[in-house]
């Protein structure tokens, strides 16, 4: 016969139940507040321009202008209206100008669940805009697209005509991941994170994060209404750039030892004040490494320098396309 329950122990039973009810009740907050922050960030920033289907992923593309091809790939956390916010409207005037959502980030879907590679990026994008008729555009990537960019032409050569890293991504480091990044991109506490980073996330903290990008200058006036920080926040958004941040490290150090075998014509533009992406592990080892590259540090400049100094961004753009023949 079993003993009867004590008192304490109906009270310990309740307590846990109580508990459970609390927990459940806040995890359908959150996952209620979650959503209702993507579908108002996908009201306020829908698709700018159209989609590609290559196997079976859709790929968003703004294509604008006329002129030899330029292919646009943004960094971490980022999505095609960073460079719509200005630049592309300026290089629309000569070039064709394809800006492209890599895969989990803006309007492109994810092509997997554990992170797309950077060589696996560049070919979805690069088949998405030969679809559109750019076979050998010059491609740019920033920061993160910076390493896109180098793993289009080292594994693609085939496909691109001419290649500008900008503050790009491109050796290997030793710190290790952030917390932040350490947090999302955990099997098992990023599901759990990353609904609640969704749901609360300030504006003020997305104020700073952008500011903290800029630094040292300041994000031109109106970018953070604009680049539509509420897309990166999704949490499909958040898990795949985590992801992907997480796996840099080991891909940038399989593809660095290859960069010899670039050869098409390459301008690296870097800010010399960049604390993202410091100039001397990465643009000053890059410029060392790929035959024939010519290496533009821009003084005192921080890690956005298309928005900083974007007449320098078009004139290594420009020397590319002469360097390629396009011009």
């Amino acid at each position: 016969m079993n003993p009867p329950i004590t008192t304490w122990q109906r009270l310990a039973l309740k307590a846990l139940i109580i508990l459970a009810i609390a927990l459940l009740g806040f995890a359908l907050f959150v996952l209620w507040k979650a959503r209702l922050h993507e579908a108002r960030a996908v009201a306020s920033h829908p698709p700018e321009g159209q989609f590609v289907t290559v196997d079976g992923h859709r790929v968003h593309v703004v294509v604008r202008g006329d002129g030899p091809d330029l292919v646009l790939i943004h960094g971490s956390s980022g999505n095609t209206r960073d460079f719509t916010f200005a630049l592309m409207d300026r290089l629309a005037t000569r070039y064709r100008v394809f800006v492209v959502d890599r895969p989990g980030l803006g309007y492109t879907e994810r092509i997997n669940r554990t992170g797309a590679t950077i060589t696996q990026q560049a070919d979805i994008l690069s088949r998405a805009v030969a679809e559109l008729g750019a076979a050998q555009p010059i491609v740019l990537g920033h920061s993160y697209g910076g390493a896109v960019a180098l793993a289009w032409a080292v594994n693609f050569p085939d496909r691109l005509s001419g290649l500008v890293p900008l503050a790009a991504a491109s050796n290997i480091w030793e710190t290790g991941l952030s917390r932040y990044y350490w947090a999302t991109s955990h099997p098992v506490i990023g599901p759990l994170v990353i609904p609640v980073l969704t749901a609360f996330v300030s504006d003020d903290y997305v104020e700073q994060a952008i500011s903290a990008i800029f630094a040292p200058q300041s994000a031109p006036e109106g970018y953070g209404a604009f680049v539509g920080a509420g897309l990166t926040l999704r949490r499909d958004s958040l898990r795949a750039n985590a992801l992907q941040r997480k796996n840099l490290l080991g891909e940038i150090t399989a593809l660095y030892p290859r960069y010899g075998q670039i050869s098409v014509p390459t301008e690296i533009v870097h800010g010399d004040d960049d604390a993202t992406v410091p100039h001397w592990n990465h643009a000053d080892r890059l410029a060392t490494q790929i035959p024939g590259a010519v290496y533009t540090s821009m003084p005192g400049v921080g890690h956005m320098p298309h928005h900083v100094d974007p007449d320098g961004v078009i004139a290594a753009i420009d020397r590319v396309a002469a360097r390629a023949g396009l011009r």
